[in-house]
């Protein structure tokens, strides 16, 4: 079987011959957030199983291609779509785009994400900046023999999300009137959305909000030193914060209402660059 290094230099090669020109930044795009990679001018699409090696999501909400395309003079990525752990993948194939990114040279990393609300000050439809994280997955993707062709065996985490990078989405979001929140990221593996007791739990730790993904994403972002900024939709209210059910479709609804916020604060940060 072919090296996990060699599988994503070859996924690298195939973006690079279809794209072209390589993208500085790359942007993540969560369930329901996708729609910004219709924003990008002279658009190169690629399905994801267009490209070696390189896993599909299945989950709805996230439409599984990579489009590379023009945002005023930066060259940007937008991945819509990514896989999770909770379908089965190991924490290696979850990451693998970011590595590939990272080998094709990106810089800046943006990671979004639909995040359910645990601070209570936070409504449905908030956007959130995050400070940092709190990794409860149950892993992290950097476990077994480092290749220091990707990074050091022990990175240091004391900033993941890049303090300038926060800044110039509070400066975009003032500028814009947008109201932008800012908090921590609870990743857990999923797909159960938690309990109230696990709610009371994360909030009690420093939580302000709770997902499925990104936490492991951002550590191999740090490993390969990309600079990474987090955004989270609040697209509903964590279990037991309101008393009624959390279903997937409400939360692709809240994100479809924001889009057009998202969308542009997304665009004022990429032009701030």
């Amino acid at each position: 079987m072919q090296a996990y290094y060699d599988q994503v230099k070859a996924a690298a090669a195939a973006v690079r011959d279809k794209a072209g020109t390589v993208p500085e930044v790359a942007v993540v795009l969560g369930s329901g957030l996708g729609d910004f990679a219709g924003t990008l001018g002279g658009p190169v699409s690629m399905p994801y199983q267009s490209l070696p090696h390189w896993p599909e999501s299945r989950v709805v909400g996230h439409a599984g291609r990579l489009v590379i395309g023009q945002m005023g003079p930066r060259r940007v990525a937008a991945l819509a779509g990514r896989c999770h752990a909770y379908e089965g993948h190991d924490l290696k194939t979850v990451t693998f785009a970011t590595r590939v990114m990272g080998m094709l040279g990106v810089r800046t990393l943006i990671l979004t994400n639909a995040a359910g609300g645990i601070n209570t000050g936070f409504g449905e439809g908030a956007l959130m900046v995050i400070d940092d994280h709190i990794n409860l997955t149950g892993g992290n993707p950097l476990v077994g023999e480092n290749d220091e062709r990707f990074g050091v065996r022990f990175p240091d985490m004391s900033e993941v999300y890049a303090r300038r990078l926060r800044a110039i989405a509070d400066e975009t979001a003032a500028a814009q009137q947008l109201p932008l929140r800012h908090g921590v990221y609870a990743a857990l593996l999923g797909p159960s959305y938690e309990t109230p007791a696990e709610i009371r739990y994360l909030r009690a730790i420093g939580a302000d909000a709770v997902g499925m993904s990104t936490a492991v994403e951002a550590i191999v972002a740090r490993h390969m030193g990309m600079d990474v900024l987090g955004l989270s939709c609040i697209t509903n209210m964590a279990a037991g914060v309101l008393p009624q059910p959390l279903r997937h479709d409400e939360v692709m609804a809240t994100a479809r209402r924001v889009r057009g916020e998202f969308i542009g604060l997304l665009e004022g940060i990429i032009g701030r660059l």
